[in-house]
């Protein structure tokens, strides 16, 4: 079994005592430069690294957060993963991953696990499933560190990250009514998702814009944001069976977006001959299909980034904070 290096190791090789060269690797004022290099060359040497265990007990830390996303093979989630490392690792911070895979079963039981592995914070976006959050309420309560970024609840007041939906959703959609659409569907997540919310506003109001009524059998839910591929598909079908069928759909998702254009091929609908679409999507697989879809990008690593910064000011600051942000950043379309 692999035994990490300790304390005890360097001061049996050195010749000197356990406090002595734990007083060395902090630095302290004390110990002689020498003696201090002496200590560091060898920690060094034998790939000593400080146990994280004992650390946390004597810090009441752990030096690690807590992330809850739907799927780390969304491509907005892996882009805003790694926003979120490139400042966690800088800042001495281990990052721990699960996924719900939009189910909310799932998401309570990861944010159980990770606050009874003691990390120091939770970012969390929610599950296609939540529209219960007292799971993460009841950290909140407690004095649980939690930013939400993407999905976020109206009900827990703290730091929440998310990108301009409605607006995105505006321009997607008026960029279909100025190919000339006017039958434009609307493919979206479950109805209680923040993002499927505003992204329905802003597509409603494109629609108001230019006078063109809203039909309701146009406005289609998946309720797991198309993780499962008969979602997408019964959705699609219900919209080419109808009487007066439409002629673009504005999808609002990135697993939604490359699931719908599976259906139509299948379907031998070519786009954009008989169905214009554009979507919601971070992900550059739409460059590959025979007709690349316009898109809404979001700014994911920024947000992933910008998350952690509110997260970890949370952690270390030495007073409760009472004052939280709500952040909106910009989305940009994509025309393809």
């Amino acid at each position: 079994m692999f035994e990490p290096p300790t304390l005890k190791d360097i001061a049996n090789a050195l010749g000197l005592s356990t406090s002595t060269v734990s007083r060395a690797l902090r630095d302290t004022y004390e110990i002689s430069a020498k003696t201090k290099k002496l200590v560091f060359d060898y920690a060094e040497k034998i790939n000593y690294q400080p146990n994280p265990n004992a650390l946390s007990l004597k810090e009441r830390k752990s030096k690690s957060i807590g992330v809850i996303v739907s799927e780390v093979a969304n491509h907005y989630f892996s882009q805003a993963i790694s926003g979120i490392e490139s400042i966690a690792y800088d800042r001495g911070y281990h990052v721990i991953i699960t996924q719900t895979h939009e189910s909310y079963a799932r998401e309570k039981i990861n944010t159980q696990h990770l606050a009874s592995r003691s990390v120091d914070g939770l970012l969390v976006s929610l599950s296609a499933e939540t529209a219960d959050t007292e799971h993460l309420k009841y950290l909140h309560d407690r004095g649980m560190p939690i930013v939400f970024f993407d999905r976020v609840p109206s009900d827990i007041e703290t730091h929440k990250i998310i990108a301009n939906n409605e607006k995105g959703a505006f321009d997607a959609t008026e960029h279909l009514i100025n190919l000339g659409r006017k039958k434009i569907a609307h493919l979206t997540s479950s109805d209680h998702l923040s993002i499927s919310i505003e992204r329905l506003h802003g597509y409603t109001a494109a629609l108001n814009k230019y006078n063109i009524p809203v039909n309701p059998d146009y406005i289609k839910h998946c309720p797991h944001g198309g993780m499962f591929p008969e979602e997408t598909e019964q959705a699609i079908l219900e919209l080419i069976n109808l009487k007066d069928k439409p002629d673009a759909i504005f999808i609002a998702g990135d697993r939604l977006s490359i699931g719908a254009l599976e259906v139509l091929k299948k379907l031998n609908i070519s786009v954009p001959k008989q169905m214009t679409v554009a979507g919601f999507s971070n992900s550059d697989v739409l460059n590959l299909f025979e007709y690349p879809i316009s898109s809404v990008r979001q700014p994911a690593f920024e947000m992933g980034k910008k998350a952690t910064e509110m997260l970890l000011q949370l952690i270390e600051s030495k007073y409760p904070v009472t004052e939280f942000d709500n952040k909106v950043i910009d989305t940009e379309l994509f025309v393809r």
